[in-house]
């Protein structure tokens, strides 16, 4: 399957998600932190987890429809560290409300004639030249793709806020503002402050 726009009609806010990479940095945090707190964490709560990025995205409460994307390597089509975890049967198609608004959720795979690094990209230039878009929050897999976001994203005009989230930040940009994806995970996965 493949994001197009004749097939899916994007929403003014859209948070594209690379979910190996969320899968496997809250995997290790959550291993780092159980040991650091002395406790056996649960999985991360996903929709807690989307809440946090969207907050850190600076996206206020309101009747707002966050359109959720993640993309999925056909060959790791469950995000083991979270709840729900199953990228076709739980994660698309589906939608979820909160005081930030309604959350709609759907997943792609690349098709045999990509990989997720190629086809990752390929949607960030889709959703940031939809007109129809006016924020986005991107969380790309850093180590295998994330320099080339601010290519990418240097060329996009017409939008009101880019946000990146990751581990790592990327070279400052006018074009983007980077936040830090572990407080979001740290949240999902239930660790309270006074833990730390």
């Amino acid at each position: 399957m493949i994001i197009n726009n004749s097939e899916l009609k994007f929403a003014e806010k859209v948070i594209l998600l690379d979910a190996a990479y969320i899968n496997k940095v809250t995997a290790d945090l959550s291993k780092h932190f159980s040991q650091v707190i002395g406790r056996e964490l649960p999985k991360a709560d996903l929709p807690i987890f989307l809440e946090c990025v969207a907050m850190d995205a600076a996206i206020q409460p309101g009747e707002n429809v966050l359109q959720v994307l993640f993309v999925y390597d056909k060959s790791q089509p469950k995000m083991d560290a979270f709840n729900p975890c199953d990228l076709k049967k739980e994660l698309n198609d589906v939608a979820f409300k909160s005081q930030l608004g309604e959350f709609q959720l759907n997943a792609f795979e690349p098709s045999d004639m990509a990989d997720r690094e190629a086809f990752f990209l390929e949607s960030v230039k889709l959703v940031a030249d939809a007109k129809e878009v006016k924020h986005l929050v991107i969380v790309p897999s850093e180590a295998e793709y994330g320099d080339k976001l601010p290519e990418i994203l240097e060329k996009v005009d017409g939008k009101e806020s880019i946000c990146v989230l990751g581990m790592n930040p990327l070279a400052p940009s006018e074009a983007f503002r980077w936040e830090m994806l572990g407080y979001a995970v740290l949240q999902a996965l239930g660790i309270r402050s006074d833990e730390l």
